[in-house]
């Protein structure tokens, strides 16, 4: 879903031809026992993790993550690319995401474009400490690519609200919306 939301603006105006990205997600997107596990360890104990089933190419994580992507951007052809692991992190996910478009994008318009968009919040250096309790997806580091033709940035989202329970709410409200307009 952050994805998403940080991908339509730049789609609507340049068109998306691949998409890579690294999410670091916290572990409270593998319930409370993560939770209370990661807060019963010592510091030195932390470590990343790839907690997701294997199939001995890709975690099924990152399948799910390409195939969400395609379906909610309505693009079943997009080119995505996923790297998906688990972090010390009670709350918040990030992800280092690298986008090729069919047009050029420079990143002052990326950044106009993020920053009309809705449920968007500019930050220079998004962190999953500062989208914690928070509904936006905070996204920054917005620069050009220098390994390829595209623009790089981060996101940081609370995923417990963005991912999970303000993102059921915010369809209720539209499908609310839409039969409210249908009736009237």
């Amino acid at each position: 879903i952050p994805l998403t939301v940080a991908l339509k603006p730049l789609h609507d105006e340049a068109g998306l031809v691949g998409v890579r990205v690294a999410t670091y997600q916290s572990v409270s997107g593998a319930g409370l026992d993560r939770m209370e596990a990661l807060e019963a360890q010592a510091a030195a104990e932390h470590d990343i993790g790839m907690d997701w089933e294997f199939d001995g190419e890709e975690f099924d994580e990152e399948t799910k993550l390409r195939e969400e992507t395609r379906k909610i951007l309505e693009l079943p052809e997009l080119a995505v690319s996923a790297t998906c692991v688990r972090v010390p992190v009670l709350v918040g996910h990030s992800e280092a995401v690298w986008i090729e478009t069919e047009e050029p994008l420079r990143p002052e318009r990326v950044r106009e474009l993020l920053a009309a968009a809705p449920g968007v919040r500019l930050e220079e250096v998004p962190t999953s400490g500062m989208a914690a309790g928070i509904d936006d997806v905070l996204v920054g580091r917005i620069r050009e690519d220098r390994a390829g033709a595209g623009i790089a940035l981060f996101l940081a989202v609370d995923n417990l609200r963005k991912g999970a329970a303000l993102n059921a709410v915010q369809i209720a409200e539209l499908l609310f919306a839409r039969a409210r307009a249908l009736v009237a």
